[in-house]
């Protein structure tokens, strides 16, 4: 058994999709009309064959409570990895994304955490 799709809440599928990919580097792998939402699968550029992102709308009352929380107490909604934080982390401000933490060296990863404006905190981690 494997790890073929991982979902994540966001409040406006589009604004997601843009993020995602233009600021992020991830790449669109499936854009389906599922009645008034879609199916949006984003995948590594790196990895293509790989674990798909789904960008969930959060439409459902306990999707938008639960991802209203999360945020509000600081958690990350997931994690990516990095070889190089400190690159990752200067590419991502140079494309305008906000963090909420700069890097940060916590036993035998570094990790930083930043604002995805669809509702989430995103942490990434190099190991």
């Amino acid at each position: 058994m494997k790890i073929i799709v991982t979902s994540l809440f966001v409040q406006d599928q589009e604004k997601a999709l843009e993020f995602y990919t233009a600021k992020l580097g991830f790449v669109k792998k499936e854009d389906v009309p599922v009645g008034e939402f879609r199916w949006i699968t984003l995948v590594s550029p790196d990895a293509q064959d790989g674990t798909e992102l789904l960008l969930e709308p959060n439409n459902h009352p306990a999707a938008k409570e639960y991802q209203k929380k999360i945020f509000g107490d600081g958690i990350p909604a997931t994690m990516f990895g990095v070889s190089d934080i400190h690159k990752e982390y200067k590419r991502l401000l140079d494309n305008g994304v906000k963090f909420t933490m700069e890097p940060k060296k916590m036993g035998e990863v570094t990790i930083a955490v930043f604002d995805d404006t669809c509702g989430n905190l995103i942490q990434i981690v190099q190991k």
